[in-house]
């Protein structure tokens, strides 16, 4: 039962760690007529960036689902933080010629981090603390 957990906590680790780059490879040679952008809109990398990695995690909780370790309403509500943190660094982008200024940038990842360390904590693959002498470890956060 142990090396079965180990091996789903190591799997999904993989997944989220792989995701956040496959979209990144896909949004690259994927794009079509139809998939053409304002310039103004998605200029800046710092923008691509952020919603890169928001798909990123957007795939990762639909792997938890799909998995079923986490709930229909958790992957609800986590997509719907990883939503707002997607619509904002738009809105901040749109107002500032298609960049993002470093502060916010910052502050944008700093929340699109809260939402994946959720994700990990409520799938069970979260960091543990403790070194079980008192008879387990329990999730950071």
């Amino acid at each position: 039962m142990r090396a079965s957990t180990s091996l789903k906590t190591v799997t999904l680790a993989a997944v989220l760690i792989a995701a956040p780059l496959a979209a990144a490879y896909a949004a690259g040679h994927h794009k079509g007529a139809l998939d053409a952008t304002d310039p103004t809109d998605m200029a800046g990398p710092r923008v691509t960036s952020l919603i890169e990695q928001v798909q990123g995690v957007d795939e990762g909780i639909n792997d938890a689902r799909e998995a079923n370790t986490i709930s229909a309403a958790e992957a609800q509500q986590l997509h719907m933080r990883a939503a707002h943190i997607s619509q904002a660094a738009e809105k901040v982008a749109a107002s500032d010629h298609g960049r993002i200024p470093a502060a916010q940038y910052h502050d944008l990842l700093r929340r699109l981090d809260h939402v994946d360390q959720k994700l990990m904590v409520d799938t069970g693959s979260g960091f543990l603390m403790g070194d079980g002498a008192d008879g387990g470890h329990y999730p950071n956060g």
